[in-house]
């Protein structure tokens, strides 16, 4: 079975040990050293209608996942689920050098 990155983010992820399920995959982390996906990373729950604020990030090992299927990823994991805030960036990333500032 072959599957893109971009693939992962149609994914619902679910938990076996509560059958919980903690959403669709959002991102991915690589080690671009080794050239191995070290993680998978999931939105956390939005709170107050999602208006104001989501709980961190649920960062996914990859050694947890135990079925990756057509639509969903089955994960293991038995205790506390490992958080981590989202970066925030701007909607732009050009950088510019300094004989371009205003």
């Amino acid at each position: 079975m072959e599957c893109r990155i971009e693939d992962f983010r149609y994914k619902e992820v679910v938990n076996v040990c509560d059958g919980q399920r903690l959403g669709y995959v959002y991102d991915a982390l690589i080690d671009i050293g080794i050239g191995k996906v070290v993680a998978l990373i999931v939105p956390g729950r939005c709170k107050l209608l999602g208006l104001f604020w989501r709980e961190d990030d649920y960062i996914i090992p990859w050694d947890c996942i135990k079925r990756i299927g057509s639509d969903i990823v089955l994960v293991e994991i038995p205790g506390e689920y490992r958080r981590g805030k989202r970066i925030k960036r701007p909607w732009f990333t050009w950088q510019f050098d300094d004989r371009y500032k205003l």
